[in-house]
């Protein structure tokens, strides 16, 4: 397998709009037939692909020195996590990486936050707290250690068998270049491309979901309401990938970003407000004792 030509698929505006085409209407399929089936169906669906290709990169790659990444990287960052948190020495670096993930994670907190709320009905707030802030980070990070760290010793091993990727095509390249050095990578690199649809349209469903939900003030909007805000935001790229070009994807995320600042100043009451909220909560659960 050849990272080089993509599989031959010109990457071209009519490629990129039968994309966002195909993927609008996985979204709105799901987005109709609700968070009980479609959305809940194609989560499941995207959970088991990942942990399936994370098993078998596990297995076929390194995975003696993945583990010992881990756990070693997790030491390390829970040990430094104060300095590093508060690391400014390389601007460039912190503003494409720290800033930027940090802001993109604040702009998408709220519809995040009533999303998760919606389907953590009937669970307490110890689970959710252990499901939402521990168990998924971890995952998170073992997840991105097994693929990034696969492409670390790759590239250890054979210098430029990843990097060369990395520097000539970018990201996409260089997943297909990590792929490449692990048997069956032919299989993984159409899991990962897979993978990825899955995981835009489940997150297309959700906030489609959680828009309608907003606006129209009730738990179960109706179905044309759900379908409608996934279409809004299936002809909002198209539109932006008219105007703007091959850079509507920076574009937005950038954008996104930056709508971080008010976001983040809207979240300042509710983290106030939070400690009460989470104590009210845990009488009515009696997970502590009322007085």
């Amino acid at each position: 397998m050849d990272w080089k030509p993509y599989g031959g698929v010109p990457n071209t505006f009519l490629t990129q709009s039968l994309i966002i085409i195909f993927l609008v209407v996985i979204a709105s399929i799901s987005a109709a037939t609700g968070i009980e089936h479609g959305i809940q169906w194609l989560s499941r669906i995207n959970v088991s692909l990942v942990i399936v290709l994370m098993g078998v990169m596990l297995i076929l790659g390194p995975t003696l020195f993945i583990i010992d990444l881990f756990l070693g990287s997790q030491a390390f960052y829970l040990q430094n996590f104060l300095s590093m948190s508060l690391y400014r020495v390389d601007q460039a670096w912190l503003g494409s990486w720290t800033i930027f993930f940090w802001g993109w994670f604040i702009g998408y907190g709220p519809m995040m936050a009533m999303f998760i709320s919606r389907i953590s009905r009937g669970r307490t707030i110890r689970e959710l707290i252990i499901a939402v802030s521990i168990i998924a980070p971890i995952v998170s990070n073992f997840w991105f250690t097994v693929v990034g760290g696969t492409g670390i010793f790759y590239e250890m091993e054979n210098p430029g068998a990843v990097s060369t990727a990395l520097n000539e095509s970018g990201m996409p390249a260089t997943v297909m270049a990590i792929m490449d050095q692990i048997p069956l990578g032919l299989a993984l690199a159409i899991g990962f491309i897979i993978v990825s649809v899955v995981f835009v349209a489940t997150t297309a469903d959700s906030m489609s979901y959680t828009v309608a939900v907003t606006l129209s003030g009730t738990d179960e909007p109706n179905r044309l309401n759900r379908v409608f805000w996934a279409l809004m935001f299936g002809g909002a790229v198209a539109v932006s990938l008219l105007a703007i070009g091959e850079e509507t994807v920076g574009t937005l995320q950038n954008f996104i970003v930056v709508t971080a600042a008010p976001v983040s100043l809207l979240l300042l009451p509710s983290l106030w407000d939070a400690p009460r909220i989470a104590k009210k909560m845990a009488k009515e659960q009696n997970i502590i004792g009322k007085k």
